[in-house]
């Protein structure tokens, strides 16, 4: 099974680091033209596009803020001025900010995190899709969590709630779009070896979590991005408004 993007267009939120910049070097290694989206991380977004320049692929970094809406439109139009189509859109957009306990999360926090890692995907599905529309033709690919499923860990309850949100989304967009040539689907990853979890987990609750994987490590982002791009490709096409979960087996349903 050889998957190929060859002519396609695919944009990234987020693509500066992490899950998002394995993701848009994998889709470059396909054949796929890139649109790194990034908000604070210039230099990153620039080494992500340097590396797809040297494998030979095309790749444009562009800085929007998704969880504005005027932002994402500018996002959305600079993309289809520079390559003239966006096939495929992965909102990987996201952030956990700080971990909190109910009783100390704020307003400002609880809203924040709302807004990066669902509000974000909304706009931009919201963006793209007329366009895709017009062609008869689409893949999205939402993040969510395993987090959706289980909770969270210890001060994540406000992350896990918007990832859960992620997670219906993704089927009422799937039903509501599929008609129209458009697929929308998820990916869940479980614990993974981003600066996401250097960040955001001590060491000792990072072995916690690797603890309860019968696969006893940390995902890598690459592992998360091969799953996107199948999602993304011709080989997927029966596939709608599921979430794939990708964590080792720390969860199993």
């Amino acid at each position: 099974m050889d998957i190929r993007f060859n002519g396609k267009v695919v944009l990234i939120t987020g693509g500066s680091s992490g899950i998002g910049a394995a993701t848009a070097i994998e889709f470059a290694r396909s054949g796929a033209s890139v649109v790194v989206n990034y908000n604070a991380t210039p230099s990153g977004a620039a080494a992500v596009v340097a590396e797809i320049q040297s494998l030979g692929g095309n790749a444009l970094a562009i800085q929007a803020d998704v969880t504005d809406a005027a932002q994402v439109d500018r996002l959305v139009r600079q993309s289809l001025d520079h390559f003239g189509r966006i096939d495929i859109l992965f909102n990987n957009a996201g952030t956990l900010v700080e971990r909190k306990l109910l009783a100390d999360t704020s307003e400002e926090l609880f809203r924040k995190i709302v807004d990066v890692n669902f509000t974000s995907t909304f706009l931009c599905c919201q963006a793209v899709v007329p366009h895709m529309k017009m062609r008869g033709y689409g893949r999205i690919i939402n993040m969510a969590s395993v987090a959706a499923r289980n909770g969270g860990g210890r001060g994540a309850g406000h992350y896990a709630a918007t990832k859960a949100a992620v997670l219906t989304l993704t089927k009422a967009f799937a039903k509501e779009l599929a008609g129209s040539g458009i697929q929308v689907n998820a990916v869940a990853p479980g614990v993974i070896a981003t600066r996401y979890h250097e960040r955001f987990s001590t060491t000792e609750l990072r072995e916690q979590f690797k603890s309860a994987i019968p696969l006893a490590r940390e995902g890598k982002p690459e592992e998360i991005a091969y799953v996107v791009l199948f999602l993304a490709s011709e080989f997927a096409d029966y596939i709608l408004g599921e979430t794939i979960e990708i964590n080792g087996g720390m969860l199993m349903e």
